[in-house]
């Protein structure tokens, strides 16, 4: 190791921090497009040796897909990729892993049932001269690794009975295996607690003494001015800049990922709001610490916060898909103990999922039969399902969300995204509900489909429904809501009256800036 100190790390390497040294790897103009999506549109990185580069952009800026491009997971339709002052042209992972690139991805791609030392080097197993595998090589290079991480634990140990933290320790300590010369990390302390953040920091300062080139992508700010030299900045899909992290202060951060002005395409209705419907009281669940807030009838409440923030946990908790381990529901006044989904519809709460596809639609099915799915209950007369009922109520439901299919009877999944949400949408509406929650209403949908969602939203709105808004985009929650809450770590960190918001302080919010300047303040 070298004795060079973690203050100057490069010291022996021409250039600064503020005039970095020739860049070890360099994507330039990548373009990647999806059926309907421009997700990376001219987005470009540049990595440094012996320094740390941020990658930083809201949810949907298209970090991931960059890095899935750079490793060969996606191949661009244009842009180029240069390594070592090199053109290259990765075909897959294990290209890249075998030319110095080693990534840690956010979810784990480890075996539960192996040991530490086999998911380390799974593949590349140490071999003897006579072929089989040298366990003893094997163990001696993993507890080196995991010493060096700060790992408790024996290489022979299962992984499964590890904890997430230390899990991912062992992605990071395989990623280290490979004595890459640049390591891709993403949300690498997502599952850590501060010890093990604290540890993978000493490896990260020791990584950058040795040459490494290292792109740390995360949503904690705080963390960025810790370990990180420089920032690079996507939104939208585009580049938005580089620069030294001496010269930026986390507003100047913040307003560079969001950058954009409030587009008027967001058609807000205002009317008089009614009583309250939905009270929810000090709950908590998995992923959720004691949240309260109230909805009144004819109020839109907009959630923000960024990935992993907890806000669907507090949404499946609210309409019975998660257990409440505290705390108490309310719908106009009665007291919900919602135990499954059937139980919170009973109550009167839909919940339109995220995910059309896993939880939201059966694909083989048509139209029609995704849509009154759970409102069976509606048609039925002398314990037969009335059919006239059924497709004049799933009709008039068609034409009013302007679904374009050929018949009720097409299958769903022949139907565009954006309309197989809007079939979504009006399955959740089929039984009537007080409250609605719209869980990611226009992901992935395009600027038109999402205003004819957003003009559907304010027709409930006008019916005098309560909905929740839970979304990403923060453009779309301060143009729709009325109120907004944003969730940081499983907590409501700040409410804002639609008045007195922007992306800036959402932003802020959503890191958990305010909240831990009252911490602060508190203490």
């Amino acid at each position: 190791m070298s004795t060079t100190s973690p203050l100057s790390p490069l010291v022996g390497l021409t250039g600064s921090v503020n005039t970095p040294p020739s860049p070890i790897l360099e994507l330039t103009g990548i373009v990647k497009t999806f059926p309907g999506v421009r997700a990376l549109d001219e987005a470009g990185l540049r990595v440094y040796p012996g320094q740390v580069m941020a990658l930083l952009g809201e949810n949907g800026a298209g970090k991931s897909t960059l890095m899935k491009v750079l490793t060969g997971i996606y191949q661009a339709d244009a842009g180029s990729v240069s390594y070592r002052g090199q053109p290259v042209h990765f075909k897959g992972p294990r290209d890249s892993q075998d030319q110095g690139i080693s990534i840690i991805h956010q979810e784990l791609n480890l075996l539960p049932e192996l040991s530490i030392a086999a998911n380390i080097f799974l593949g590349r197993e140490p071999r003897t001269r006579f072929g089989s595998i040298d366990h003893k090589q094997l163990r001696e290079r993993a507890s080196t690794l995991l010493a060096r991480l700060g790992v408790k634990h024996g290489p022979d140990t299962r992984l499964g009975d590890l904890s997430i933290g230390e899990q991912q320790m062992v992605e990071i300590a395989k990623a280290l295996s490979f004595d890459a010369s640049v390591i891709i990390m993403d949300e690498p302390t997502d599952a850590l607690t501060d010890t093990e953040t604290e540890q993978l920091f000493v490896v990260i300062r020791e990584l950058r003494e040795q040459g490494c080139g290292i792109v740390y992508i995360s949503h904690r700010l705080k963390e960025i001015f810790q370990i990180c030299d420089r920032v690079t900045v996507l939104r939208d899909g585009k580049w938005i800049g580089e620069q030294a992290v001496s010269e930026l202060d986390e507003d100047r951060i913040i307003e560079m990922m969001v950058g954009r002005r409030l587009e008027e395409q967001y058609p807000r209705l205002a009317r008089e709001l009614g009583p309250v419907s939905l009270q929810v009281k000090d709950l908590a669940g998995p992923g959720v610490r004691g949240v309260s807030f109230s909805l009144r009838q004819g109020e839109i409440l907009g959630f923000s916060g960024l990935m992993g923030s907890g806000r669907t946990e507090l949404m499946k908790l609210i309409y019975g898909a998660s257990p409440i381990s505290s705390g108490a529901v309310e719908v106009d006044g009665k007291v919900l103990v919602p135990r499954t989904p059937a139980d919170g519809l009973a109550a009167g709460i839909a919940y339109i999922s995220e995910d059309r596809k896993g939880d939201g639609l059966v694909l083989e099915l048509s139209v029609r039969e995704n849509m009154s799915l759970c409102a069976l209950d509606e048609f039925i007369t002398h314990g037969k399902i009335d059919g006239k009922a059924e497709r004049q109520a799933v009709g008039d439901y068609v034409r009013l969300f302007n679904i374009k299919t050929p018949s009720q009877d097409q299958l769903i999944k022949l139907l565009s995204g954006g309309n197989q949400q809007k079939v979504a949408i009006a399955k959740g509406l089929l039984t009537r509900p007080k409250v609605l929650i719209l869980d990611e209403p226009t992901r992935g949908d395009d600027v038109g489909a999402k205003k004819e969602i957003y003009q559907l939203i304010n027709q409930f709105k006008k019916e005098g429904m309560s909905i929740i808004l839970v979304s990403s985009e923060m453009p779309e929650v301060l143009g729709m809501s009325d109120r907004i809450l944003v969730m940081h770590e499983g907590r409501i960190s700040a409410e804002f009256n639609t008045r007195e918001a922007n992306q800036e302080k959402l932003m802020a919010a959503a890191v958990g800036k305010q909240w831990q300047a009252e911490q602060e303040a508190a203490q």
